[in-house]
Formats: C-alpha cells, structure tokens, sequence
C-alpha cells in the first residue's frame, strides 16, 4: 500500500520487551501506530520499571483498576471507546481476551466496521487448554475476530488444529532487544571476574531465569542437578533467578544438594544480560509457557539453550543436537543427562552459542514490525 494504515494495540502493561517491536514499528513509514496500555504495570507480579524515556510510539494509558484474588486476575477499565474513538483506527489488535476491555474494543470493532485482530500466543500445550469456562470464552473471543497474529509455529498451529483458514493468520516473530543484550552481554564477558564477583555467581553455572513457582519446571531442574555426577556437581554450578511463590521451598531444598546452587533474586536487564553472558547455558523446564521470552534474550547472548518441549518458542528457536536440546517437561533423567552433555562438551557448547547467535537474528524487532504491517492487507480485503 502507498498509504499509511492508522493501526491500534491494546495491551495490558507497558512492558520492557514490548518497547522495542513498538518502536521498530512506529519508524516504518507505511504504519500509523498508536499502542491503548491498560495498566502501566502490575507489580504483584513482575519488579519491571516502567522506561517510559525509551518510548518512541504514540501511546495512552487507560484509567484501571486491578484486583487479586487468589490466582485470578481482574482489570477493569474506564475509557475504552473514547481513547479508540480518538485514535480513529483502521485495524485494531488486542493481545488477548481475557480482560473486559478486550471484548469492548472488539465490540466497538465490530459497530465501526474496523478489521479486528486478536494478537495470540495460545498453543495447544497451553496448561488452560480444556478449561471448560477458558475454552468457551476464548471461542466466542475468536468468532468476534477478522484475523490473527501470531508469534510463531506453535500458536499458528494451534489456530489451524481450531480451524482457523491459514488466510487469517499473519505472524510477527516474537522478538527483544538483541542489540541490547547482545552488547551487554559482550561488556560482561569482559569483566567477567568483576561480574562474577558482585552477583557471587560459581565460574561455571547452568542458568534458570524467571519466576520461581512450580508450573516453570524449578524442582525439576533442581533434581536435575542433583542427580549429576560430583565431579560435574564440582564443575557447573546451577544459579536460578527471580522471585515467586516457590521460592522459600526452593531455597530450603537446594541447601541439601550437592554442588553450587545459588538462588538470586529478581533482575532487571542490564544485571540479567550479565548473568546470561557468562553461563554454560540456559535451562527453561517449563511445564507450560505460551513462549518464553528468556529464551529469546539468553540466545541473543550467545548460550546453548535446554528447553522443555511444551513451551511455545521452541518450534522456532531450538532445535535438538544443534544450539541446544528440547526434552519432555518433568522428565527428571533427560534433564539431568543434556545437562550432563553440556557441561562435559566445551566444542559443542561453541558451536550451540554460535548457532544460537545466528538463529535469533531472525527474531528481531524489525521482523516483529514487518510481521504487523501485514495486516494492512485486511483493509483491503473487509
């Protein structure tokens, strides 16, 4: 198109990885690009700051309020269609449909004759996957839907399998600041003594980063490591980060287990590149995960990656025997012996960072932005 096409996200927070396939999207001349936030942050669950100074793309923030109780999660929100009525959108795309300003946008979609896309990361490994109320909601969601963008393989797989036409789905390649940790993690290495130093970290250590709870796999890999022999036990340590309900159980568990186990708290991403740069490895034994951002940035800093065959990033990222392994969550000796591979196989884990390196250039904001601009072409054919 010789035009540019007015597109609007609604999303919920402002968060980090999200400003940088914002603003990549924001710089191409054929977008029009105006992102609806409805919270700037949910703290009860991630320690992000907001780096509002780093935002380059039109944007708002809803009026909210946010409630908790138990594992649900309630946001309410006031200004919907005044703030869609100002962005006078030609396309619209929401990231999800479980908040009731979801189905109102799709409901002022629908009045405005606006092509209405639902941005998607469900697969069909999803843990809510067969959530008799889950299931219903998100298939009336769907039915208010022109189209779909996806992340990845497994999300535009799991449309299909809910017979979703292969015409409707467009992908943006989930992505994160590469350059950044990319650099970052280059500085580390430098400094690698000084880094190693201030975070207490072993000279060789298998990572885990992300929210300790049980559904991210914690006391697996803790198993994992424990069923190693002494003599790599005495080589590779293994160092968690993050914080999260699991974390005291984690904690008092690793005291027990031979080697190096260190339990370090939530990072944010300048600390975290750090810690990444200098490890033999990522390790995500997720047992459920739409994606798996850290799989994204531990590769954009060169590791190996041990990944868990149910979270969504893996069908596009990893691939078993060439930048890391993909192993069954919950299965205790396959984890332990891929970890036990990496560990005793420094030529190997060079070639899996290089590999790694090279595979996640694909995965950039740039792509991501190319990816949305697809869905220009629903203005053309609604």
């Amino acid at each position: 198109m010789s035009r540019s096409t007015r597109i609007a996200i609604i999303t919920e927070i402002i968060a980090p990885y999200r400003i940088p396939v914002f603003n990549a999207a924001a710089e191409r001349e054929d977008i029009q690009l105006h992102v609806i936030f409805l919270a700037e942050n949910d703290p009860t669950l991630r320690q992000w700051p907001v780096y509002k100074s780093e935002i380059r793309f039109s944007f708002e923030v809803l009026p909210s309020f946010r409630w908790r109780f138990g594992r649900a999660n309630v946001l309410l929100n006031r200004g919907v269609g005044r703030a869609l009525e100002r962005a006078a959108p030609e396309v619209i795309v929401c990231g999800g449909y479980n908040y009731p300003a979801a189905w109102r946008a799709a409901a002022w979609a629908r009045k405005h004759g606006v092509p209405f896309v639902l941005w998607s990361e469900s697969t069909s490994r999803d843990v809510r996957k067969g959530k008799r109320l889950v299931e219903y909601a998100k298939n009336r969601f769907m039915e208010r839907a022109d189209a779909f963008l996806v992340p990845g393989l497994s999300a535009r797989n799991y449309l299909l399998e809910l017979g979703v036409h292969e015409s409707k789905i467009y992908r943006a390649p989930n992505a994160v600041d590469n350059t950044f940790f990319a650099e970052c993690s280059r500085l580390a290495r430098q400094n690698a003594d000084d880094v190693r130093r201030r975070l207490a970290l072993p000279e060789r250590y298998f990572l885990c980063a992300g929210r300790l709870v049980r559904e991210k796999g914690v006391f697996d890999l803790l198993k994992a490591y424990e069923r190693l022999s002494r003599e790599v036990q005495r080589d590779v340590g293994l160092v968690f980060v993050g914080n999260g309900s699991a974390r005291a159980q984690l904690e008092a568990l690793a005291a027990a287990v031979p080697g190096c186990v260190r339990i370090l708290p939530f990072l944010q991403r300048e600390e975290l590149a750090s810690v990444y740069a200098i490890a033999d490895a990522l390790v995500f034994p997720t047992h459920t995960d739409p994606w798996g951002l850290v799989v994204n940035e531990a590769m954009a800093c060169g590791l190996p990656i041990l990944a868990s065959e149910v979270a969504g990033c893996v069908a596009d990222l990893v691939e078993s025997e060439w930048n890391g392994f993909v192993i069954p969550p919950r299965d205790i000796e396959r984890w332990a012996g891929a970890m036990r591979v990496i560990a005793t196989s420094p030529e190997m884990r060079r070639t899996m960072s290089r590999n790694s390196e090279s595979r996640i250039r694909e995965f950039s904001p740039g792509n991501w932005a190319a990816g949305l601009a697809e869905v220009q072409r629903l203005v053309e054919r609604l």
